[in-house]
């Protein structure tokens, strides 16, 4: 609740800043202090210091109306150290941000109410410990797991170039935001900081300002323990303007540099503030322990006292405090957003294609001949690799959603996922030097061997409602994982692309043989893992996935060439969109049923054909989507796996973790126990069982011990 108690001293921000600033800043700080008490847990230094640095920012520099949080052209706000996440609460219940629904409408009521303060970190309030993307409206994207944030914000500069690009027209500069994060120690040691700092200045986005809050205190104690970067020197090597503020404090000086970042026109800015955490506890005041914990109600009453504070007073709103956002970001961002609407009115008029293109992919849909070139693929014996089936697939697609972007952490030839239309271009800064033509419109980007940095931007490309994709190696999916994770957490479509799917690339050797990554990632919730056997089951997974709007999805592609199934013999692979589906049967009830995703398909069609020659009643069952087959109905599923039917092998060339849902406690399964080998793909599947002998004869073993009562 408001109180009317504003006529109380005033203290605690240095210069000439106007009282109500300075009770508006005082008010962020305590309202974290309280927040993190009433928990009994959380981050209460760094929003303390820190408060300044948002309110400048917040009040003086962002295009942003809280009344309507999701205006597509809005700056973008993202607190990368998201430990320090009362911070943003602070900030978004003070400034009056409006709550979004699921269904992508505002509904008048707060984001945040200073009830969700009150319980903060606690079951329900939309102030979980760390900032989640969907849980609380005004947040841009999740954050907590350091250095993501920020590399996630490069994708969400990128974005707002290409979206310029593609269609701002004369008299139309739809688009136009930047992107504002604030970062830690923390997240600057991370490497994927590294990463994303260096694509970005190699893309000269002048539209990305990072925050650098400078308090050398981590958990363990003061950042000389283990960090002595010159940061400075380090992101003028990556081609970033770099600012510095001594007094986080110094709003005056903050709101200078806010001015310089919006008249550099080649490079990112990089503004480094000198903070202290805890500001202004007199006895916690640049300690580690001011870092994750609470205060204590002694040091916030002294610190109260230092602020000018009631020091009693808890979860304190003063008289003015809220009003005085509405004067400033309110008004700002409402003179704004109106001004885009009424562009964006008379832009559907002289750009009515543009317009309806844009309102489309704002809302995540689809143009309603999004597949009509989806490719089939003719029966053949020698087939292709699913790799190769799949960027024939997805030029397809991209000829019909030209907002689906994306690229490969250098492996775009391997991959197979250039889009290859001559118009689509390369994403560059458009005095890209030497053999790096481009504009900001380009479609296809260019990560370099950054696969970390790669998955965060995708992420922050998709979070601008941009279709994106990245592509590698499945084996260097372990180094995009934590980036994936997030995708998924926040329910976003973003597509990863993941070729050499198995130790049937051959030579290359275990090092380049992924084993355990494709249970790994099923054991993810919420990702849509694909393993397509064949061309046409690629082009069904894409016209499964393309329309969903909120779940990532990864599609494991061979290497080596595979069948191309002969569908008047076979199912169907329309059947991908149950996740799982009978491909080949008997008549009758099976007497063993053979279960395989993505090239073991293959193998065991050639031992149902065995079988069948022997007598045995066999089925085949493709199952390239396990959380998808999931989703289906139980009568479904008993009808492609009957649980009647208890001989059953399962076979994958992965670690068997997780197949014994499918095979039950009398099947066998046909894996990996043990890393992959260095020779050529043929003596692999000899050496690790993958050949249709060993198949047949695991279903016979599986039938017999089910004859014999599991025996």
């Amino acid at each position: 609740m408001t109180t009317t108690s504003s006529d109380h001293p005033i203290a605690g921000t240095p210069g000439d800043v106007p009282a109500i600033d300075a009770l508006a800043i005082n008010t962020i700080r305590t309202l974290s202090m309280d927040a993190v008490q009433a928990a009994n847990s959380g981050h209460p230094g760094t929003p303390m210091a820190l408060a300044p640095v948002a309110y400048a920012l917040w009040q003086h520099r962002l295009k942003y109306d809280p009344a309507d949080p999701i205006w597509p052209d809005r700056d973008r706000f993202v607190l990368s150290n998201g430990h320090a996440s009362m911070l943003l609460y602070s900030i978004l219940h003070l400034a009056g941000v409006k709550a979004v629904n699921p269904k992508y409408e505002i509904t008048g009521d707060p984001a945040v109410r200073l009830e969700d303060i009150e319980r903060f970190r606690q079951m329900d309030s939309k102030c979980p410990g760390h900032p989640e993307y969907r849980w609380t409206s005004g947040v841009e994207t999740t954050t907590g797991p350091l250095g993501q944030g920020i590399a996630t914000s490069v994708g969400m500069a990128m974005a707002s170039r290409w979206k310029a690009s593609r269609y701002n027209r004369p008299g139309f500069d739809l688009f136009d935001y930047s992107v504002f994060a604030i970062c830690g120690d923390g997240c600057l040691m991370e490497g994927v900081s590294n990463e994303a700092a260096s694509l970005a200045g190699h893309l000269g986005l002048s539209n990305l300002c990072w925050i650098y809050d400078n308090n050398k205190i981590t958990i363990e104690g003061h950042t000389d323990l283990a960090y002595g970067d010159d940061v400075a020197t380090r992101f003028l090597s990556y081609g970033w303007n770099v600012l510095r503020v001594g007094d986080a404090n110094d709003v005056d000086r903050l709101t200078q540099c806010f001015e310089t970042f919006d008249a550099t026109d080649d490079r990112p800015t990089m503004i480094i503030v000198d903070s202290h955490i805890g500001w202004g506890a007199p006895h916690k005041q640049d300690t580690a322990s001011a870092h994750g914990e609470p205060l204590g109600v002694d040091e916030i009453r002294l610190a109260k006292e230092a602020y000018g504070w009631p020091p009693d007073a808890k979860f304190l709103v003063p008289d003015g405090v809220m009003e005085r956002f509405q004067e400033l970001v309110g008004a700002r961002g409402r003179t704004a957003r109106d001004a885009w609407f009424d562009a964006y009115e008379r832009y559907r008029v002289e750009h009515p294609d543009l317009a309806e293109e844009l309102l489309q992919m704002q809302r995540r849909e689809l143009p309603g001949d999004w597949d009509a070139d989806l490719p089939e693929f003719p029966a053949d014996p020698k087939g292709m690799a699913t790799r190769a089936s799949n960027g024939k697939v997805l030029n397809a697609v991209a000829g019909r959603v030209p907002w689906l972007i994306g690229g490969a952490a250098d492996l775009a030839p391997s991959t197979k996922t250039l889009i290859t239309d001559p118009e689509a271009g390369s994403f560059q800064r458009p005095d890209a030097p030497g053999s790096a033509p481009g504009d900001y419109g380009g479609r296809n980007l260019h990560f370099g061997i950054r696969e970390f940095a790669m998955a965060a931007a995708c992420n922050g490309l998709s979070l601008s409602k941009v279709r994106s994709y990245g592509a590698g190696f499945l084996i260097f999916s372990d180094y995009c994982r934590a980036a994936i994770r997030l995708a998924a957490l926040m329910e976003i479509p973003v597509i990863y692309v993941f070729t050499h799917d198995s130790i049937g690339l051959g030579e290359d050797g275990p090092t380049h043989q992924p084993i355990e990554q494709i249970p790994s990632l099923r054991a993810m919730p919420g990702i849509m893992v694909f393993r397509p056997c064949d061309a046409n089951e690629v082009a069904e997974c894409w016209r499964v996935f393309m329309p969903m709007k909120h779940e990532p999805v990864l599609l494991a592609l061979s290497r080596q060439n595979l069948p191309t199934l002969d569908r008047t013999r076979y199912a169907s692979a329309r059947g991908v969109e149950k996740g799982g589906y009978t491909l080949a049967d008997c008549d009758g009830t099976p007497e063993v049923i053979l279960i395989a995703t993505g090239s073991e398909v293959h193998p065991c069609l050639e031992a149902h054909d065995r079988l069948a020659s022997e007598g045995v009643r066999s089925r085949v069952v493709s199952l390239p989507c396990w959380t998808l087959f999931e989703r289906q109905s139980e009568a479904y599923r008993e009808s492609v796996l009957p649980t009647g039917v208890r001989a059953r092998v399962c076979v994958e060339q992965a670690a068997t973790f997780g197949w014994e849902r499918y095979s039950g406690l009398e099947g066998e399964i046909i894996g990996m126990t043990r890393f992959g080998a260095s020779a050529p793909i043929a003596e692999l599947q000899k050496e690790f069982g993958f050949e249709p002998e060993n198949v047949v004869e695991a279903a016979k073993r599986t039938m017999a011990r089910v004859a014999g009562g599991g025996a």
